[in-house]
């Protein structure tokens, strides 16, 4: 019941992109949310046939002048009363100007609880995927965002730090708080070599910036599953919107906490304590349930597609179809398994707790 959920009304605008088929984007940022007791409004980014992990899709890519556009006819019906927006990967640098442009005049409103989580979708793995522009763009409007969602690559290049050890990944989160002033970080996936931490773990290192700009750090530490899936960071920060609410919302010191602009706990309040924190525990226990469970399901379909495909031809052409149907096969068998697990979004079992750093 949405009392149990303990998640505060809540109406959102999501930006993000959209597949007919699979869970990435606003596909699964949608559905997340709304499991959670969530109003949600979708702006779709792009509207594609699948993901583009697949290695064949069909679809377009939405301008920024559409974006502009379908912003203004929900102004013009009164249909921009959002508390929280979201905003995932969009396509080309004048489409996240634009996208900024709604974030800004939603934040000029006045309304003091009005926050904006930014999904900085440029890359990963040492690897840009989007247009040299876009860059540029994203380090233009950091500045206004509540909260940032970067990964470890992106993180590096908005913060021109390399991280390579705690040292440099500290000093890339300061230079997040204090020359673009973002009050909340979550690096989303951190891998670095620690000798408390076997190979096979993987880290979201988070901070809210004290009152002088002092990042406070705290780490989670979570096992990683030996496999590919796509839509994690999508379904992160989908449930980052929600729990970020929810934390602050029941917070001790909520109504204090409310009216402080970006919901920045006062300097007394430790690392792991922080909603932040406590909203990425819960966000946390929730992805490792989902991934498990979609990892056991993929093994059992892969072995069915296995059987049924038959093995490897030996004529090279034949193996290069046979090795193209494997990989849509995978493709498929790996989409985050949200319908049948609601269980998971909505009330999961918390086990991993955030610690300082």
């Amino acid at each position: 019941m949405y009392s149990e959920l303990s998640v505060p009304e809540t109406r959102v605008l999501s930006v993000a992109s959209h597949v007919v088929s699979g869970n990435v984007g606003n596909k699964i940022a949608v559905f997340t949310m709304q499991s959670l007791g969530c109003e949600v409004a979708a702006l779709n980014t792009v509207q594609f046939s699948n993901h583009t992990g697949y290695r064949q899709f069909k679809g377009t890519r939405v301008s920024a002048g559409e974006i502009s556009d379908l912003w203004e006819g929900l102004k013009q019906s009164h249909l921009d009363d959002f508390d929280m927006m979201l905003s995932g990967y969009i396509p080309g640098a004048e489409a996240v100007e634009a996208v900024g442009k709604i974030a800004r005049e939603l934040k000029s409103k006045g309304t003091k609880d009005f926050f904006w989580v930014l999904d900085p979708v440029m890359g990963d793995n040492g690897n840009l995927y989007v247009a040299q522009d876009v860059v540029p763009a994203y380090k233009g409007l950091v500045e206004y965002a509540d909260l940032i969602l970067p990964n470890q690559f992106e993180a590096e290049v908005l913060s021109e730090v390399k991280i390579v050890d705690l040292p440099s990944l500290t000093q890339a989160v300061e230079v997040l708080h204090t020359r673009f002033g973002v009050p909340h970080i979550i690096i989303t996936s951190v891998t670095l070599p620690h000798p408390d931490h076997p190979t096979e773990t993987m880290w979201v290192v988070g901070s809210t910036r004290t009152s002088s700009g002092k990042p406070r750090l705290f780490k989670i530490v979570f096992p990683a599953i030996d496999c590919y899936f796509s839509g994690t960071g999508d379904m992160f920060a989908a449930l980052m919107v929600a729990r970020m609410r929810q934390a602050v919302f029941s917070s001790p010191d909520h109504e204090t906490l409310k009216a402080q602009k970006s919901w920045v706990s006062g300097d007394a309040v430790d690392a792991p304590e922080l909603p932040l924190a406590k909203a990425a525990e819960k966000v946390l226990a929730t992805m490792h349930e989902i991934l498990t469970k979609t990892s056991a399901s993929m093994d059992a379909d892969m072995a069915k597609v296995k059987a049924a495909l038959g093995p490897e031809p030996a004529a090279d052409a034949e193996a290069a179809e046979y090795k193209r149907n494997m990989h849509l096969h995978k493709s498929k068998a790996a989409e985050l398994r949200l319908a049948r697990n609601l269980d998971s979004l909505r009330f999961p079992k918390v086990e991993l707790r955030a610690v300082p750093m």
